[in-house]
């Protein structure tokens, strides 16, 4: 099956299989976020990002195959509602950028600017993207045999960046990072997965820049 991206609250999740990596997409709890399970597929080793909410679909999701780590992408408590419950079931190491741990309701290990996770053999990049909050996060992961793929959490998403409650450093920030660190890093191809909703690539979007400028959100 293609492949869409599409999911919806207690629905069947999207798997997206990569030449290494498996993307597992789920939308989960009342505000409709996306929690991704990565797992490297020369060694069974897997990754969260975001463990958003309903802890025992997302243990039910990891099964199993045990979780090496959960990425929270920034410090809001829509995505970091199952975190406690799926780290002591799990073992998971807990990881955030170090300027949004102290937003978290458990003790983390911190990431910064150019950290790499590991997903086995697979590596995400650590990309912070300030704005929507001090420590939001994007994940990249550069497939050997295929695109680029970007988990963006609330910094990026289909139409524009995240909210930055309409402060103009805030969003300046934000909009100056996304379009420096991801915009200009990576090609059109590259996939992009958000925190909310649908996915889609930067090459649909990288022409609307200058219209969420001039909006200003």
């Amino acid at each position: 099956m293609t492949y869409s991206g599409d999911v919806t609250p207690g629905g069947a999740p999207a798997v997206r299989e990569l030449d290494r990596l498996t993307i597992t997409k789920m939308s989960v709890g009342p505000m409709d976020n996306n929690a991704y399970l990565l797992r490297c597929r020369d060694t069974g080793e897997q990754v969260l990002i975001d463990a958003a909410n309903e802890a025992p679909r997302l243990l039910e999701l990891v099964g199993d195959g045990g979780l090496a780590a959960v990425v929270t992408t920034h410090r809001h408590m829509d995505h970091w509602v199952a975190l406690e419950e799926v780290v002591a079931k799990t073992g998971a190491r807990p990881l955030v950028h170090a300027d949004d741990a102290d937003g978290l309701p458990i003790e983390t290990e911190t990431l910064t600017e150019g950290d790499t996770v590991a997903v086995g053999d697979c590596a995400l990049e650590v990309v912070h993207l300030k704005g929507h909050t001090p420590g939001s996060i994007a994940l990249l992961y550069r497939d050997p045999a295929g695109i680029p793929h970007l988990f963006t959490g609330d910094s990026l998403f289909p139409g524009g960046v995240g909210n930055t409650d309409k402060d103009p450093e805030r969003f300046g920030q934000l909009v100056d990072d996304v379009e420096h660190k991801l915009f200009d890093r990576l090609p059109d191809e590259t996939w992009f997965y958000p925190g909310h909703g649908k996915d889609s690539t930067l090459g649909a979007e990288r022409a609307s820049l200058p219209q969420w400028r001039a909006r200003g959100w």
